[in-house]
């Protein structure tokens, strides 16, 4: 709640033209925001600790210029105007001090009531900071040991099917969603595990944003360039299933230590596969932060580079539903022709305890934009009921997690993707992009062409996929939604 007046009391000051300047205080506190700030400005700053509010009594200057406490701004204001942005900030209940000035030194000093306890030219602290100097090499052995063996591998594909919705990563977060109000200012078009993506109405406007957030350290272990991909393509994956085009990315980078080879050369393939997927999808890189020197003494975190993007949606009205609709629709797999879902990184692998080691599939960059557009549009159209992106847990959870999301259950006949090869495991359970699986009118599937591939059809109180297995909806819902609960026992 803080923050949200924070960053309220923020919008105000900006949109009423009151202040010269931003910024958060986020890693190193007021030493790296008011030297960026500076440097920027081509400016000095004068700061003096004593009148910076602090949560802790007795703090050395030295602590407070490092302090990293949360849900602070540095803003620079004209005299003239800091007692209309005092105003601003009492109104909101934000707790607004002035501590300090701008100069024309080009330095960044600081006081301690008064005394100067430190000077440093701004350039040093931003411009002419040391730089290390990498030597990314790829490890020579598994870096990360292998998980528990959770599934055997000769699990029926029922019981594969029913421990992987019920899985960590894939059971539903209700417990934790429902500890706050989803529905604030009654903005949200779609509740938490209706769709793909979060969608909120855009004020006096018939339109919306869609936003989603995605990050698989699993898979970037195994391959940190196309892993780092496909953390890429699953935001816009989730954002074509509700008919939001992208606008924007940003991310957090999540790595261990890279002063050492290997995980210097996880950081540098993952930016560059971040980079490359951007690139081809057309997609602007905002903003982000990193987490570096993440590990412990079982050693390095998983290369875990967390996307967040943002995209538009015309008519909010029309925005897509993950869950099946209509008792008759056909049901459909929209694949893009190079969909080829491994096991290799997948959660399967993790409950079988399989090695966080192997290469992912190689993805058509051109033709997933292309089949995300196809999505998106259709979406938009009106022409689909329903849209959901085959990902963790592969095209078995998809299907389930849509029969669940609908309440209904669906007849699939699995023969058509088996026919396109690869083990049938794979096909069931395996994860890589490319496809989704969607619903509606027989009429309006066909209108993708080739790339749509005919599964079967919505209705009944069971999932049934050929003779590989068949599940109540009942049930699926059950592991579902106490996965996480029953976990945390």
């Amino acid at each position: 709640f803080e923050e949200k007046k924070l960053l309220e009391c923020s919008l105000e000051l900006l949109e009423r033209g009151l202040l010269v300047s931003l910024q958060d205080l986020g890693a190193a506190g007021l030493t790296s925001s008011a030297s960026e700030m500076a440097s920027k400005g081509e400016v000095g700053i004068d700061l003096d600790v004593r009148r910076v509010p602090l949560r802790e009594a007795d703090m050395e200057p030295f602590e407070i210029m490092i302090s990293e406490s949360q849900e602070r701004m540095l803003c620079v204001v004209e005299p003239d105007r800091v007692p209309d942005v005092l105003a601003v900030c009492e109104r909101w209940e934000t707790r607004a001090t002035a501590i300090g000035t701008v100069t024309d030194t080009r330095h960044l000093r600081v006081f301690d009531d008064g005394e100067q306890v430190g000077d440093m030219p701004v350039e040093a602290l931003v411009d002419d900071v040391p730089l290390y100097d990498l030597e990314p090499a790829p490890p020579s052995v598994s870096v990360y040991p292998a998980p528990p063996v959770v599934l055997a591998e000769s699990a029926h594909p029922r019981e594969t099917l029913l421990t992987l919705l019920g899985s960590a990563n894939l059971a539903s977060r209700r417990w934790a969603f429902e500890q706050y109000d989803q529905l604030v200012g009654s903005a949200t078009v779609r509740r938490p595990e209706a769709a793909d993506a979060a969608v909120l109405r855009l004020p006096d406007s018939p339109g919306a944003l869609g936003i989603s957030i995605d990050g698989n350290g699993r898979r970037v272990a195994c391959d940190p360039y196309r892993g780092a991909i496909e953390a890429v393509l699953e935001c816009s994956a989730n954002l074509a299933c509700v008919g939001a085009e992208p606008l924007g990315l940003t991310n957090c980078l999540n790595f261990g230590n890279p002063e050492k080879p290997h995980i210097a050369w996880q950081l540098t393939r993952a930016v560059a596969g971040l980079g490359d997927a951007c690139r081809a999808l057309g997609v602007p890189v905002v903003g982000g932060n990193v987490s570096l020197y993440n590990e412990g003494g079982g050693g390095p975190i998983y290369p875990t580079p967390v996307v967040g993007m943002v995209g538009e949606l015309p008519d909010a009205a029309r925005a897509g539903r993950l869950g099946f609709v209509r008792e008759g629709d056909a049901v459909a797999l929209i694949a893009a022709s190079g969909w080829a879902p491994s096991l290799t990184g997948s959660e399967l692998a993790k409950l079988r305890g399989a090695p966080v080691e192997g290469g992912l599939p190689k993805a058509d960059l051109g033709e997933l934009r292309a089949t995300h557009a196809a999505v998106r549009q259709a979406v938009r159209s009106g022409a689909l009921r329903s849209a959901h992106d085959v990902a963790e847990g592969g095209l078995a959870v998809a299907l389930a997690e849509c029969c669940v999301a609908g309440g209904i259950g669906a007849w699939i006949d699995l023969h058509p993707v088996f026919r396109l090869g690869g083990e049938h495991l794979a096909r069931l359970f395996g994860e890589g992009p490319g496809a989704f699986v969607v619903s509606g009118p027989p009429e309006a599937l066909r209108a993708f062409g080739a790339a749509a591939i005919e599964l079967g059809t919505v209705g009944g109180d069971e999932l049934v996929l050929g003779d590989e297995l068949v599940v109540p909806v009942s049930e699926l819902a059950r592991v579902h939604a106490h996965g996480l609960a029953d976990l945390l026992v």
